[in-house]
């Protein structure tokens, strides 16, 4: 340590020292501030399931959150990052499996991230996933429920999927265990990286690998690295074999796949998509940037329609924005339709490649019949909100949040009117399509956004809802849609919800006026901690 002693003077008659400390060390990285080591853990007992899908502990005072394990497993806890209030850990060692253990199905578990629950027995998820309801409509909402209804568990826990997206990337994600089998530097690298000279930010032994293309999910805090997926259970095994067929004609035919950080790279995303009346919708996403890009796409186009004919609507576009989202992107017709149709009762949905529509198509149909259901069981004719020379008793219907129209379309039969109102302007025309298809004519549809469609100049116009259906996006509903939905006093609300955190927050601001008389958890995404919930509230 070395002392830099300066004289100062000011205004020119008191005198001072300014003593500067310079450190002299041989490199910079002896510079950084040493860590204490956080603590190994051992015979830890992992004593329930916390949020997303992470199980927890208390260790001193603190609540541990560790993932890929199942109460009742015994094992050795690698504390990874420490806060005031919560740690997190890592398995490091099983001592003892848990009695409530599934074995996942799944090759990729413990590092693709997708589907955390495949080591818990689907009965075991279910329960945890109804106590979460409960924990949180409780906790947050403090408002007096009535005793909650079964879970309705999925009907399949197995390829129940009708849409996954698959990243395009020239470096793949390597595991842990990967890492550890590469071959080590050599001597002379490692001291050039420890105390030498020579530039060592690219000395790294496993480049190749790492450079390898692959197709597959990307990894939380991994952003331009993809996991390469050879089998995904989530959705029917067709779609495994077009996605490993656009990896292998890609890899032979030396085509390049998008590099994220440096923006260049043909191959850039596929999108896959199924319904229940059996078509196939395939969306591939490029970025032309080399010569001949374009011949190259479209010879891979070609390919995989002459391979897969089960396939009735192949699409693609030339994607040059930063982000992959495709809702302002012009998309092609390389074969086939522009969309496909999904079935629901004597229902058909058009589904284009931009449509949102509820990715569990069995467990959809069992969702919507309990909305109709809540909606419609024992209400009260309507009286005061009737249209001069209106004989139709039928019940009025607001559809908040409609997206395509489905709950919409679904419920118009047993309704006088039904009017939806959703952000997306895109989502809306599907919509209008949707009643057209099925020749509902009593629909109508407004796209904006909620708080500035739905006001009371809007339900004069319209007239006041005897049902509200609402089904928020995750962060539940904006606090001026409340406001006006109370003003609006239907005989019910019916609220569809895939985050019961923020439901609870809302049934708690509607309490005074409303009371909760069903509660329905319903699965919609086996071997994840997700789960949706539809809650029934009669005016008071």
């Amino acid at each position: 340590m070395t002392f830099l002693i300066f004289w100062h003077g000011l205004s020119g008659i008191t005198w001072f020292f300014n003593i500067i400390f310079v450190p002299l060390y041989p490199n910079r990285q002896t510079m950084a501030r040493t860590k204490k080591p956080l603590p190994l853990l051992e015979g830890v007992t992992i004593e329930a399931v916390a949020a997303e899908g992470k199980c927890l502990f208390h260790w001193n005072d603190l609540v541990v959150f560790v993932p890929f394990c199942v109460p009742g497993d015994v094992c050795d806890i690698q504390i990874r990052r420490k806060k005031h209030s919560f740690a997190e850990g890592e398995v490091v060692r099983f001592i003892e499996y848990s009695k409530v253990r599934a074995t996942p199905f799944c090759q990729h578990f413990g590092v693709c991230g997708g589907c955390k629950w495949q080591n818990l027995p689907y009965e075991e998820q279910l329960k945890f996933k109804q106590q979460q309801v409960f924990d949180q409509l409780t906790r947050i909402g403090k408002i007096d429920l009535p005793e909650f209804r079964p879970i309705l568990g999925s009907v399949h826990t197995q390829a129940y999927r009708n849409k996954l997206d698959y990243g395009c990337a020239n470096k793949r994600y390597l595991t842990k265990e990967e890492i550890a089998s590469l071959p080590k530097p050599p001597l002379e690298l490692c001291s050039l990286a420890t105390g030498g000279t020579q530039e060592t930010s690219n000395l790294q032994p496993q480049t190749s690998q790492k450079e390898v293309p692959a197709i597959g999910f990307h990894i939380t805090g991994a952003f331009d690295k993809i996991l390469p997926i050879e089998k995904c259970w989530l959705m029917d095994d067709l779609h495994n074999r077009i996605r490993n067929e656009i990896r292998d004609y890609a890899l032979e035919h030396g085509l390049s796949f998008f590099d994220l950080r440096q923006q260049v790279g043909l191959l850039r995303d596929v999108i896959i998509r199924n319904s229940a009346s059996g078509e196939w919708m395939v969306i591939i996403q490029f970025h032309y940037d080399e010569t001949g890009g374009e011949k190259e796409a479209l010879a891979l186009l070609q390919h995989i329609a002459d391979k897969f004919q089960e396939i009735t609507s192949l699409l693609y576009l030339d994607n040059q924005k930063c982000n992959d989202t495709i809702g302002d992107q012009e998309i092609l017709v390389f074969k086939g339709n522009d969309h496909i149709y999904e079935l629901m009762e004597d229902l058909k949905f058009k589904v284009g490649p931009k449509s949102f529509y509820q990715t569990n198509t069995e467990q959809a149909y069992h969702l919507y019949s309990v909305v109709r259901d809540f909606a419609f069981s024992n209400l009260q004719p309507p009286t005061s909100n009737l249209k001069p020379q209106t004989s139709n008793l039928q019940p009025q219907i607001y559809d908040l949040y409609t997206g395509t129209g489905t709950i919409a379309n679904f419920v118009a039969r047993k309704a006088r009117q039904v009017i939806g109102i959703e952000y997306v302007p895109e989502a809306i025309e599907d919509a209008k399509v949707n009643s057209e298809i099925n020749g509902i004519d009593n629909t109508l549809f407004y796209a904006g956004d909620m708080k500035d469609i739905l006001t009371d100049a809007f339900i004069e116009e319209h007239g006041r809802p005897d049902v509200i259906i609402t089904d928020p996006p995750r962060a539940g509903m904006h606090p001026d849609v409340v406001k006006t939905i109370l003003r609006a006093a239907p005989q019910r609300i019916v609220y569809v919800s895939c985050n019961p955190a923020t439901q609870a927050r809302d049934l708690h601001d509607m309490d005074a006026d409303y009371r909760v008389v069903a509660v329905q958890p319903v699965d919609m995404f086996p071997h994840t901690p997700h789960v949706e919930n539809v809650v029934l509230l009669e005016r008071r």
